[in-house]
């Protein structure tokens, strides 16, 4: 990697860009930074300047950029070829280590994004219960779908379970169908489960939510409740999948969903997700079973890709190998000490909250169990730290830092030198 200059600079990109696509950019990230390129931990930028990436493209890349295993498997593949849209046996090959490693995973279908994923399993919970309302928790994210975007970051708190768009172009409809709670808040979740839990048709939950660990007995809770009011439960293991846990979230938590949504890692950064679960569930994909009625259409020209398929089994196949995962929460623990620290040194308040795997700064002085206490937290100084730590080559999204095991230890002291700066430095 020779850092050389684009040709193009970042400036004209950005001015290009902002002819052809809206808001300047794809709706993801910072449209200010166009990425050339990225190998192991590092991404370089169309000027040249080079980061640590914790980023890594949103979580997929949990083995950094261009790990050369997975590309020789991927090149195999090309050669084979690139997709089909008809059944092929590195996609059946996927689903079996996903039956296999994931707790709740009888069966698997395949789409090509998490959003989809979650908007399959919701529709799962429907069709199997016959009822229409949906449960989620006040920041929650799952995906774009309509009923996704409700109450995912509202900047208008008003009182619970009445759900809030969070985009235009959602008919009134869809918020009669959406019963929003705060989440780890079993109190809540138990009144509003006995008023409405014959209706609810699923509870859609991301078991770490954005940052924020589940309280103590939270999810047990969930659990126990969907069981007893024949419920759905539904965990959003796009995130957390593989990464937690090579069994995710459900895993490590040690509560079993009856549905659950992947992807991210389990493409090994090409697209590809799945919505996986109970096969009495999942039986309404097959209309041999359940009947005209009782159908769900999902069709997908690129779900089960080959060639994302193979990427996926390379990168899980090297997350089985011994010390990944200590690995991955030892790059974690360091930083989080060091944010921490660094922090605290410099007399800013604040709160590391998430997970070793997954974790990020909130400036605050209360502890952090909700959506609501991080919309109260200082966003503008979130703000300033990212940008100083951007200053010093570290590349991270707001809200988010994912370590990879493609991080060094070199890596590592690059990035606390970034820290105790950006920490000196914020105002």
């Amino acid at each position: 990697m020779d850092g050389h200059l684009s040709q193009v600079s970042q400036d004209d990109w950005i001015a290009r860009a902002k002819t052809v696509l809206p808001a300047g950019g794809f709706g993801n990230f910072d449209p200010n930074i166009i990425i050339r390129e990225g190998k192991g931990s590092r991404v370089w930028d169309e000027n040249g300047k080079e980061y640590i990436d914790y980023l890594i493209g949103s979580g997929p890349m949990l083995l950094g950029h261009g790990h050369p295993e997975v590309l020789d498997a991927t090149r195999e593949q090309l050669d084979k070829g690139m997709t089909f849209f008809a059944t092929n046996a590195r996609g059946i090959e996927l689903a079996e280590e996903i039956v296999r490693s994931v707790p709740c995973a009888e069966q698997v279908r395949f789409v090509s994004s998490g959003g989809e994923a979650d908007m399959y399993a919701i529709r799962l919970a429907r069709a199997f219960t016959g009822r229409d309302k949906i449960m989620k928790f006040e920041g929650g994210y799952h995906g774009m779908s309509a009923e996704a975007q409700m109450s995912l970051a509202p900047a208008k708190l008003v009182n619970f379970p009445q759900a809030v768009p969070d985009s235009a172009g959602i008919p009134e409809s869809v918020r009669a169908e959406m019963l929003i709670a705060p989440f780890n808040d079993i109190d809540f979740a138990r009144s509003l489960l006995a008023e409405h839990g014959h209706e609810i048709a699923g509870i859609i939950v991301e078991p770490l939510q954005r940052l924020i660990p589940p309280a103590p007995g939270f999810l047990e809770f969930l659990r126990e409740e969907c069981d007893r009011l024949g419920i759905v439960l539904i965990f959003d293991e796009v995130v957390t999948g593989y990464r937690f846990s090579y069994g995710g979230a459900q895993e490590l938590y040690g509560v079993t969903p009856d549905l659950c949504s992947l992807g991210k890692i389990i493409g090994g950064g090409f697209p590809l997700a799945a919505t996986a679960g109970r096969a009495d569930i999942m039986a309404h994909f097959d209309k041999a079973i359940v009947g005209a009625d009782g159908f769900l259409m999902q069709l997908g020209t690129l779900s089960g890709n080959p060639v994302a398929a193979v990427a996926g089994l390379k990168t899980m196949e090297i997350l089985r190998r011994d010390g990944a995962y200590e690995r991955l929460r030892h790059v974690g623990q360091t930083l989080m000490d060091a944010f921490s620290a660094h922090l605290n040194e410099a007399g800013h308040a604040h709160r590391i909250v998430g997970d070793q795997t997954l974790f990020d700064v909130v400036f605050t002085d209360r502890d952090v169990r909700d959506y609501r206490d991080v919309h109260g937290a200082d966003m503008a100084k979130n703000i300033r730290f990212n940008t100083l730590l951007r200053e010093r080559g570290i590349f991270k999204p707001m809200g988010k830092t994912y370590p990879s095991l493609a991080i060094t230890d070199a890596d590592i002291d690059q990035t606390i030198e970034a820290i105790a700066y950006a920490a000196k430095h914020l105002t």
